[in-house]
């Protein structure tokens, strides 16, 4: 079974798994952990901040962010198609008594979208107080915000006295498809969410990086949020793994990715967004599912996601090589042909 539902489907090698086995460890709550440490100096010197502080998970690591960030009863700024809003549980308004407030408009942040959602003060509307950015960004096809082009959406937020939280679940494959350093983007935002389990192949993990006194009060958060871990070195040292040996070859993903949009889209009445990086959306046409694409698929040895009624999405990742991938696109090309002839038929 050739798997693209996500990046997160990789399974450690054995080189990870052996360095998770060996790894030193200690009591992360009450002494800390070596291997964690180890991580977290690793995580901030590659994004060029201050600390990191490791997480179970993305999505506990963006809730710790917002708490930080935001005092209760206010709002925060997010795209309608963000992760942090559509795949988090209402957490943000659980956890950190924030409201949403959306942005459309565009497939991803603008300054321009930004720009049109601040309000003028008024004894009726709660204070803003986040603005929330993604790179590269899920909901549209893992596009990338170019480095100066972020810097200038944060800084129309902080006009208007935002913090600036950088959800960067995939900010490895922003820095790989431009050829820039990951501390480019991380200059824009107070606090910066990454993830070792999409594009680095770590089973679990994620971090949040930014100055001494964020990452001191995130601590705390991910205390609240039960994020205390114990021997977490064990994890930890997964993560560092991918991070030291799999950020050169994230491109592979890439080319791959566009090498599979190229193959589905020989399909009447398809469209396939363009890939910046590692995700491939796939839209199909009236009358073809993406429940039907995605049976007919599985039925072939591959997986795909079934994101909207019409809209497939394919992922491509370290588990999936060139040949894997060109197979896949194959498979799901032929699919789509015999949903579209049955139509026409």
């Amino acid at each position: 079974m050739i798997d693209l539902r996500s990046d997160t489907v990789t399974r450690p090698g054995p080189a990870m798994r052996r360095a998770m086995a060996e790894a030193e460890v200690g009591d992360d709550v009450l002494d800390g952990d070596p291997t964690v440490r180890e991580l977290e100096a690793a995580t901030a010197e590659a994004l060029g901040t201050e600390r990191a502080l490791f997480f179970p998970t993305g999505t506990m690591a963006n809730q710790a962010a917002v708490m930080v960030l935001t005092r209760p009863g206010t709002e925060i700024f997010v795209h309608d198609d963000s992760h942090i809003v559509n795949y988090e549980m209402a957490g943000a308004a659980q956890f950190a008594g924030v409201q949403p407030r959306m942005m459309r408009g565009a497939p991803r942040v603008t300054a321009a979208l930004v720009t049109a959602a601040i309000r003028e003060p008024s004894p009726d509307s709660p204070r803003a107080s986040l603005l929330c950015l993604e790179n590269t960004f899920n909901g549209a096809g893992g596009m990338v915000t170019p480095p100066d082009e972020l810097a200038a959406i944060a800084a129309v937020g902080r006009a208007a006295k935002l913090k600036v939280h950088l959800d960067g679940a995939r900010l490895w494959n922003a820095a790989a498809a431009l050829g820039v350093p990951l501390s480019s983007f991380t200059a824009s935002a107070d606090l910066t969410m990454v993830a070792y389990s999409k594009g680095l192949g770590a089973p679990v993990g994620a971090a949040l990086a930014g100055s001494a006194a964020h990452i001191e009060e995130a601590w705390e958060a991910r205390k609240r949020l039960g994020g205390g871990m114990r021997q977490s070195g064990i994890i930890a040292a997964g993560a560092l793994y991918g991070l030291r040996n799999h950020l050169g070859r994230l491109t592979d993903d890439h080319t791959n990715a566009k090498r599979l949009a190229t193959i589905v889209a020989d399909v009447p009445g398809v469209s396939v967004v363009a890939p910046d990086s590692n995700i491939v959306m796939i839209d199909l046409p009236a009358g073809v599912t993406s429940a039907q694409v995605a049976a007919g698929a599985r039925e072939r040895g591959v997986r795909v996601s079934m994101w909207l009624p019409q809209r497939v999405r394919c992922v491509t990742h370290l588990d999936a090589s060139a040949a894997d991938v060109e197979s896949a696109a194959t498979i799901i090309r032929d699919v789509m042909r015999a949903l579209v002839r049955g139509i026409a038929s």
